[in-house]
């Protein structure tokens, strides 16, 4: 029997894997994945992050030129593509309101007033040009659960920055959507290889108490 990994374990055990074996991911493996992730807090509970699954030849051969020629699309069986959705918070969201109601979790004076409050606020962001970056912190939320569980089912993953944001939406069908942004590209599947992990920072030079210590981050003079 597989002994599960607790949260601390797989923060502590997962590493940024580049090359992997052509094993198949398990179709219920990526289900709970996915579900997983989509539980993942977002701002004002806007859910505006959505997740492309690619798996298809063609789609990851896609991936791996707007990424520069990147093994991971190239090995690992699945791509996730994590899409911010920055004007989400102009749709009808009247479902995630119903939920809410039907669990018991809002009342119906909360969310009336939670309504009206979450698109001040977020007009308020569409005002100084800040949709986007929320949108993509929300989607980075949601990649972070992804890796966790990915690592606890004994899957291996890697973060991927460095790709072509016009070139991976036309991958993903949404290059004439300007109102949408590819937050991170994710590939999945069993390591072909085994990561080291190299270290982190001691506390002393990373965490502050009370106020940011810019003397501990700076190793020499700001030039």
């Amino acid at each position: 029997m597989t002994k599960t990994l607790s949260v601390a374990d797989a923060i502590r055990t997962r590493r940024t894997v580049r090359h992997y074996l052509p094993d198949p991911v398990p179709a219920a493996h990526l289900d709970t994945l996915l579900d997983l992730a989509m539980q993942a807090p977002s701002s004002w509970n806007l859910q505006d992050r959505s997740i492309v699954v690619v798996t298809d030849t063609a789609g990851r051969e896609g991936l791996t030129w707007a990424t520069g020629g990147q093994p991971q699309p190239q090995e690992a069986p699945v791509m996730l593509v994590f899409v911010a959705e920055p004007h989400a918070w102009r749709a009808d969201r009247s479902d995630v309101y119903e939920q809410a109601r039907h669990t018991g979790a809002w009342s119906e004076e909360f969310i009336t007033g939670f309504s009206a409050a979450a698109t001040e606020f977020q007009q308020g962001l569409a005002d100084r040009g800040l949709e986007r970056e929320y949108a993509v912190k929300d989607a980075m939320i949601a990649a972070t659960y992804v890796m966790l569980a990915a690592t606890e089912l004994g899957l291996a993953t890697s973060p991927m920055n460095g790709w072509d944001e016009d070139e991976v939406k036309k991958v993903i069908g949404i290059e004439d959507r300007a109102d949408l942004a590819i937050a991170l590209l994710m590939s999945i599947g069993y390591a072909a290889e085994e990561r080291i992990h190299p270290g982190r920072r001691s506390l002393d030079r990373t965490v502050f108490r009370g106020g940011y210590d810019a003397t501990a981050t700076a190793p020499w003079p700001f030039l």
